[in-house]
């Protein structure tokens, strides 16, 4: 750096290649010079040469080059680190003057403040005096809003962000009726907590007291989408402030909600058990005050947080395609309101941004908004977070933050609506951080002085954020006190409507006969609830004709001229090619990829997501196939036919949790689409287990909203170890209750075509969780023929083929040729119930012992039970026959003590159990023990 000022003596001929060179590259000239040439170019216009720069430099004034670069690095610290002496915190004073932001840190000193310095790419270029620069700083970086920015990398964006906040110093412009209407939305808001605190005294409604200002944000949101192009809004939330979401935003009539809170409020329904009024769903349209409707969906949620954000991703991902909007992504955003202490500590807000960009999952941006109460129950930020924000996570995607005071409502308003424009912008996230606090406890029957007595000391004597905006509108003249009043007044007689409404509907309801009630509806008045048809048994015919069969086949098994194929690949297409051509045996790759390419052309949209699901955790899939030169794709599926319905197939991010539950929200949305998700192992699942517990298996009845979603979970003890043998089909079994899912373990191809095509046939959805195989994939007697596939549908309960009709007949998974020999007059003299691979192993061992009084059947859907079918095949095989049950998992685990009551009920008597002994992990370590455990367990079946 040299630290001469700009000399009269300098020589023309550098002066002029100074110039030429600033002009062919800003960056490449020193800092001194370009602060030069920027100033000299503002005041000439384009009438500047190199030699008019050489004639004015004798009248210019001096600029000290190394104060010059201090100047842009007082800047630079603004626009990095000015939210550090932003005033966020509504409880506390404004922050001291930070040491890092002072001018003397940066050699400046105050006979500097009357200096005019060039401001480099600061509004546009130019100079300004550094008081006059470093007060515009202070007022765009270190007022009620803080913004963090600096750490995107994407040199445009920052540019964007600084083009938005600095030529007005980032402070509110609204008008008269802007403004009215946030002071509306805050009265709205703060009365009807208030109004629930009086009326329904004790009760938990877990209430936004203390963060009202969410509702004029979250409104001013709304009201802007329109202009940007935003016709949907899909929304997830945790508890709190949901009431008021729903009462002053989603338009949930006051007197619904508060029948809700009556003590005596019991629906008589069979239509499930409903859950608490703060985690239902809602949808409307709601129209704004430009004549525009917006639709605004909120997903249900229980009460774990923040693990609804990535099924409110998957919600708008289907959202987005039912609305054509997969290109821009631009009409669906999804919003999701966090709370503090579960966004910093839930790790599952880490693993939706990751979401963000990737092909198969993103949605164009989420605009994140915290409602930041600075405690967690009863948890200070010092021991919740590791980090100084609770939304330092959002740097891992590069989104902007923008921190504001929660009691200055325009700011929180302006920070919302920025939020907004630049998420339509970029299509990335972006975080709005609302610093506010929380009236009450953690609940209203909670004692929040317990554990922080001096807070709610400060919070008892903070007044509301209404007051506070009043004054501020009256002190402008926007306003008077009266006006102020008079909304309070409109506000207070609509509630109070509503809640003689609600008392008489209650009094009408307690005189009401119980038969009179609606058995369906009334438990879930109010919500999104959708009812479906009863779970049955009837067949569900999924046979296709051979032509179809063909046609799928041609298109599986074709490459582009050109396509340099694997060669492992290429025999595996050219065996399905002759498969078909011999009718068979197909394998169960070849059965799952006709599942789903006869339903591609019968109209019937497909998505597959999960770990390596492209080509499948043990190479038996290959949905997408890679030219060996370039890594070309090619996508046979997707190429079935001119007219067939979409094939999307993702590999996922390496996260159990957040994929099921982004699957689950699309299933959800688009139930025209069979979505599947797979786990690289069963046991995995157990990472997801809050998805399955508190969506998958009680969505229905909680919420009355169901789901066709598919879990293909790889289950089979092959001596794999502890975590790469059980899917944990116990966990599910103990789930299983009011038809709430299907749970089964099919053990052939053309099962799992049936069954895969069968969950797209019928008039109801139900989970479908799916125990699929390992070993199997390549199992020589696990296989089908074409035929098996042309008729009939999925059997739940498998008769064995040995015993058809009691006559002599191949065994299945004997050599070709051996036959039982059977009397037709004799039952059998022991009847072995089984479920998955053992299936195959009792086949074996019943074949290589010759026993032929023992016949083997297979439960292929465990949940719901067919018993009806069971209890045929009781009567079929007599009453006299020894009973057993053989699984492969230990006795704790697997289905036995789920099905052993149940198959006592049936045959009247009690089954032995043949499996292994309980055990606290689900498989042994090694091989050899595995075997061993086997043959014992083969043994028992056969013999106890």
């Amino acid at each position: 750096m040299n630290p001469l000022s700009f000399p009269t003596r300098a020589n023309a001929d550098l002066i002029e290649a100074a110039y030429r060179g600033w002009l062919d590259d800003p960056d490449s000239v020193d800092p001194t010079w370009r602060a030069f040439f920027q100033g000299f170019m503002l005041g000439n216009g384009a009438a500047a040469t190199p030699a008019s720069i050489g004639a004015a430099l004798a009248g210019e004034p001096a600029i000290d080059s190394l104060k010059q670069s201090q100047v842009h690095s007082l800047i630079y610290h603004y626009r990095s680190i000015g939210h550090l002496q932003a005033h966020l915190d509504p409880l506390s004073p404004p922050p001291g003057p930070a040491s890092r932001l002072s001018p003397a840190e940066f050699g400046l000193a105050g006979a500097d403040l009357d200096e005019s310095f060039d401001v480099g790419h600061y509004l546009d270029g130019g100079r300004m005096r550094l008081r006059d620069l470093i007060a515009a700083l202070q007022k765009t970086y270190c007022g009620t809003i803080g913004v963090e920015y600096i750490h995107i990398q994407d040199t445009e964006v920052r540019r964007w962000i600084q083009s938005a906040i600095e030529p007005n110093h980032f402070q509110p412009a609204f008008n008269k009726a802007e403004k009215t209407r946030i002071l509306r939305r805050l009265h709205k808001a703060e009365l009807f907590e208030k109004f629930l605190h009086t009326k329904y005294v004790g009760q938990k409604r877990f209430s936004l007291e203390g963060g009202e200002t969410f509702i004029a944000a979250l409104d001013a949101i709304i009201e802007r989408c329109p202009s940007l192009g935003v016709e949907e809004i899909v929304m997830g939330m945790a508890h709190r402030g949901r009431l008021s979401v729903l009462a002053n935003i989603l338009r949930k009539p006051f007197d619904v909600l508060f029948e809700q809170f009556s003590e005596n409020y019991l629906p008589n329904t069979v239509a499930g058990d409903g859950d608490v009024k703060y985690h239902l769903g809602f949808g409307a349209i709601l129209k704004t005050s430009s004549g525009a409707q917006v639709e605004v969906r909120l997903a249900a949620n229980p009460s774990h947080l923040e693990i609804v954000n990535p099924g409110v991703e998957g919600k708008t991902r289907a959202r987005q395609r039912i609305r054509g909007d997969t290109e821009a992504r631009g009409k669906v955003i999804p919003l999701l309101v966090h709370g503090d202490a579960a966004l910093a500590g839930q790790g599952i807000g880490a693993e939706t941004l990751q979401f963000s960009q990737l092909p198969g999952y993103r949605t164009g941006g989420t605009v994140h908004i915290v409602i930041n109460n600075q405690i967690g129950f009863t948890t200070m930020p010092d021991d919740a977070r590791s980090t100084r924000y609770c939304t330092d996570l959002a740097k891992m995607v590069d989104a902007p933050v923008f921190h504001v005071n929660g009691d200055d409502p325009e700011a929180v308003c302006l920070a919302a609506l920025l939020a907004l424009e630049f998420r339509q912008t970029f299509h990335r996230d972006v975080f709005v951080d609302m610093y506010c606090y929380r009236r009450h406890g953690h609940n209203e029957s909670d004692e929040p002085a317990f554990t922080q007595p001096t807070l709610y000391r400060r919070i008892a004597s903070h007044p509301h954020v209404s007051e506070i905006y009043t004054k501020q509108l009256i002190a402008e003249g926007t306003l008077t006190a009266a006006d102020s009043a008079a909304i309070q007044a409109e506000y207070t007689a609509a509630m109070d409507a509503a809640f003689a409404k609600a008392k008489a509907a209650e009094a009408a309801a307690a005189a009401r006969p119980p038969e009179e009630y609606d058995p369906a509806t009334r438990r879930f008045r109010g919500s999104n609830a959708v009812f479906q048809p009863p779970y049955k048994h009837t067949p569900v015919a999924t046979g296709v004709p051979r032509e179809l069969i063909e046609k799928v086949t041609r298109a599986l098994t074709t490459i582009p001229d050109g396509f340099s194929i694997n060669s492992k690949i290429k025999r595996l297409l050219d065996n399905r090619a002759k498969a078909l051509a011999a009718d068979g045996p197909v394998d169960w790759g070849y059965g799952e990829a006709l599942a789903l390419g006869t339903l591609l052309v019968e109209g019937t949209p497909v998505r597959l997501s999960g770990q390596d699901c492209e080509r499948g955790t043990f190479s038996h899939r290959h949905a997408v196939l890679y030219d060996q030169e370039t890594r070309a794709r090619h996508i046979p599926l997707q190429n079935l036919s001119p007219d067939q319905e979409r094939f999307c197939v993702y590999n996922s991010l390496l996260s159990e949790a957040a994929v099921l539950m982004f699957e689950y929200g699309y299933s959800m949305d688009y139930p025209q689409m069979l979505c599947i998700w797979e786990a690289q192992f069963g046991d995995f699942a157990n990472g997801a287990q809050v998805a399955i517990d508190q969506f998958i298996v009680s969505s229905e009845s909680k919420w009355q909203r169901s789901t066709g979603l598919v879990l293909l979970l790889p289950h089979g003890y092959e001596g794999q170890g502890p975590e790469h043998s059980s899917a944990r089909l116990e966990r599910f079994l103990q789930a299983c209750a009011e038809n709430n899912i299907q749970v089964a373990n099919p053990t052939t191809p053309a099962q799992i075509f049936h069954l895969l095509r069968r969950q797209m046939k019928r008039d109801f959805r139900k989970p479908l969780i799916v125990m699929s195989p390992k070993s199997l994939l390549r199992h020589p007697a696990a296989v089908s023929r074409i035929q098996d596939f042309n008729t009939g549908g999925f059997q739940e309960i498998l008769d064995d083929p040995a015993w058809a009709d009691w006559q002599s007949c191949p065994l299945p998974g004997a050599s070709p040729g051996e036959k039982i020999e059977a009397t037709s007059h004799r039952p059998p003299g022991r009847i072995i119930l089984c479920s998955g691979k053992v299936y195959y192993d009792l086949c074996d061992y019943r074949s290589r012992n010759k026993i032929t009084d023992t016949v083997i059947l297979r439960i292929e859907q465990l949940y719901p039970l067919h018993r009806n079918r069971i209890a045929e095949l009781a009567d079929t095989y007599g009453h006299g026959g020894h009973l057993v049950w053989c699984q492969e998992e230990p006795q704790n685990m697997g289905a036995w003590t789920w099905i052993a009551p149940q198959l006592e009920e049936i045959f009247g008597r009690k089954a032995t159990y043949a499996g292994r002994k309980p055990g606290a992990s689900p498989a042994v370590g090694a091989l050899a023990l595995h075997k061993r455990e086997l043959t014992m367990l083969l043994r028992d079946a056969f013999n106890l």
